[in-house]
């Protein structure tokens, strides 16, 4: 059973149908559409994209139910979905990540869920219709897409960032400065040592009690996971997510196999890996991979990955592309403007495209290798 239908979940449920034909293999997901997180700040930009039905992006041998997971118990192995008790021999969590917002912004929207994004749509067009100002909160890799999206988007809408620090504290100095080029031709105002304290309906409020006005505001600082794994039973971090040996496997239920957001999960060296599309699908190909040679006398292997670069789009014109070294820390070399944008189409394109074509390639080794 795959918990999540996601780019980590569908990939592993059409990894391990590729590696263990016969397997009766179930797919579990809150909706009956794959959607792009990658490209949700699209959406809220008011961007029509195509619809991808899980139906049609699972490989043969693969079942579908389609309904919210609310309970799940690790020791006796059952998944309540809905009012359906569902039991399993072997599971693989990838329910992901949201965003964590709190009680005093409330009245936000996120660009983090499909529904959320939708919701932002309707509101954004609205105020951009009055040009209204809009509020971004956070200045990192969501934030930043957010803001230039939806500058690019809606040019009669006033926009700022307020951020803590300098938007893509992440970024090198020429990443930074890249960012504030296409922010300032966006016509985006950035607010730095800006701490909100509360969001209301037509202000966000900072910690040294200046109101900053603006008639909506989208939240954007992080990410967290869902309380359900901890309340499983499941060995789990501060954060919530499952604690993982280096086949992705649970260090508490060696029948639980955790992907994506969902899994503590660390380089060799013990860097662990941030929440990300980049490091959620090569730890999907290793859990298949591992299960498949567990359960036909094989030898799991551990992940091998070290990163390359970040991916920016800042608009559909313009892009940053921050190259790194194996634990993600910037190099001073960048890529940017068109063909950045580009790059990262390209990237997001190939993210879709494996969900399918999950067979290949093998991140258990030094390098991709054939399968």
């Amino acid at each position: 059973m795959v918990l999540g239908g996601g780019y980590s979940g569908l990939i592993a449920a059409n990894r391990i149908a590729r590696r263990l034909n016969g397997a009766d293999i179930m797919l579990v997901n809150e909706r009956p559409r794959f959607v792009e997180r990658v490209r949700l700040h699209q959406v809220a930009a008011g961007q029509r994209l195509p619809e991808h039905l899980l139906a049609d992006r699972v490989r043969p041998g693969v079942g579908l139910t389609i309904g919210r997971v609310t309970a799940f118990d690790a020791d006796r192995r059952e998944v309540r979905v809905g009012d359906t008790v569902l039991g399993y021999d072997t599971l693989v969590y990838a329910l992901g990540s949201g965003a964590v917002v709190p009680e005093s912004a409330a009245g936000a929207v996120t660009v983090a869920g499909a529904e959320s994004a939708e919701e932002a749509r309707k509101r954004i067009a609205d105020l951009a219709a009055e040009n209204g100002m809009l509020a971004v909160v956070g200045g990192g890799l969501t934030g930043i897409e957010a803001a230039a999206e939806l500058a690019e988007s809606h040019p009669g809408l006033r926009l700022r960032m307020l951020t803590a620090g300098e938007p893509g504290d992440f970024l090198s100095a020429r990443g930074k400065a890249h960012v504030r080029r296409v922010f300032d031709r966006l016509g985006i105002e950035v607010l730095t040592d800006a701490e909100v304290e509360e969001v209301r309906e037509d202000a966000v409020v900072l910690r040294d009690r200046r109101a900053v006005g603006a008639g909506l505001t989208v939240w954007s600082t992080g990410f967290g996971v869902p309380a359900l794994a901890a309340r499983s039973g499941l060995a789990v971090d501060a954060h919530g997510r499952i604690r993982v040996d280096p086949t992705l496997r649970s260090l508490s239920h060696p029948d639980v196999y955790a992907v994506g957001d969902s899994a503590a999960a660390a380089r060799s060296n013990g860097r662990e890996l941030r929440m990300a599309c980049a490091t959620g699908i090569p730890a999907a190909y290793c859990a298949a991979d591992a299960i498949a040679a567990r359960l036909t006398g094989g030898e799991a292997r551990p992940l091998r990955f070290r990163y390359v670069n970040q991916c920016v789009s800042l608009g559909r014109r313009d892009g940053l592309i921050q190259y790194v070294d194996a634990d993600d820390n910037p190099h001073r070399t960048i890529l940017a403007g068109r063909i950045a944008a580009r790059y990262k189409e390209a990237i997001v394109r190939g993210a879709l495209f494996v969900t399918v074509r999950s067979g290949p390639y093998s991140f258990t080794r030094r390098r991709p290798v054939l399968g």
